[in-house]
């Protein structure tokens, strides 16, 4: 599982990696308007993923549109000039690789040219038909995530007939679509929270072994999420025990990266973890 993101190489399999997390929107769930009012405030993105990269994380991920449940969708336009110009100064002030969440093929390319290397979609490549081939083009790396439906509707009482072998299903579709297009760096992600419900999520940590054998790098994305809240009552904020708990289980159940908010925290966690693995 060695991979190369630009100039880093990692070896995925040999430890847990850490994502750590920068949206640029208003409504995001947990860190929305923390970096953007009426603009995106550039400095503090700086400072922050300055900060991520010395407290351990090994990638930043860059996201410019709310896919929280209920999120509307926004412009092309603003998605745009929401990333584009961080992702920019972004590359030139971090030296770990950049990943840019998007489902748009049009972003995907215009962040690859900024510098990011990484395409981070939470569709699996399932909602635009061109990202595949704009990922390949620019010989990047790829995040497909497991999605059922989409986000102003995924919680919209969900239901599986067998919610770990339909992920599976649709996570061998997206590879499939990723390998055909010629992209072969690919990492998987199951969605949690992603047209799901509490026990659904809790299944899917538990079995997360089982997707390991698709073959594939697994990301684990569960930082701050709402499941937490229905295990002790909390605001977004509150629920860092409860990632820490949550990723320690991923991460023993298989997990190679999990994509988090508190860096440092979750660092310290996923270190205690592979020592213990």
């Amino acid at each position: 599982m060695t991979y190369k993101f630009g100039n880093k190489v990692y070896d995925l399999s040999a430890r847990t990696y850490v994502m750590g997390i920068l949206n640029i929107t208003p409504d995001s769930f947990s860190d929305g308007g923390k970096f953007f009012n009426t603009k995106p405030d550039t400095d503090k993105i700086i400072s922050a993923a300055v900060r991520m990269e010395r407290d351990g994380a090994d990638f930043i991920d860059i996201g410019g549109e709310s896919t929280r449940p209920g999120a509307e969708t926004v412009s092309l336009d603003e998605e745009l000039e929401r990333v584009i110009p961080v992702i920019r100064k972004l590359t030139k002030n971090v030296g770990i690789p950049v990943s840019i969440d998007t489902y748009k093929h049009q972003v995907a390319d215009e962040a690859l040219k900024a510098g990011a290397v990484i395409v981070n979609d939470i569709s699996g490549f399932q909602f635009d038909d061109k990202i595949a081939e704009i990922t390949s083009k620019h010989n990047a790396s790829c995040i497909l995530m497991h999605i059922k439906g989409e986000p102003k509707n995924m919680q919209d009482n969900p239901v599986y007939e067998n919610v770990i072998g339909e992920i599976t299903d649709y996570l061998k579709k997206s590879a499939a679509i990723a390998r055909e297009a010629g992209i072969s760096q690919i990492i998987l992600d199951p969605g949690i929270g992603f047209g799901k419900t509490f026990e659904h999520n809790i299944e899917i940590i538990k079995n997360l072994g089982r997707f390991r054998d698709l073959g594939y790098p697994l990301l684990l994305g569960l930082s701050r999420k709402r499941f937490i809240n229905q295990i002790y009552g909390s605001a977004p904020s509150e629920r860092l025990e409860g990632t820490l708990a949550a990723n320690v289980a991923g991460i023993l159940n298989g997990a190679n990266i999990i994509r988090v908010h508190d860096v440092l925290e979750n660092k310290r966690a996923a270190l205690t973890a592979d020592k213990l693995k």
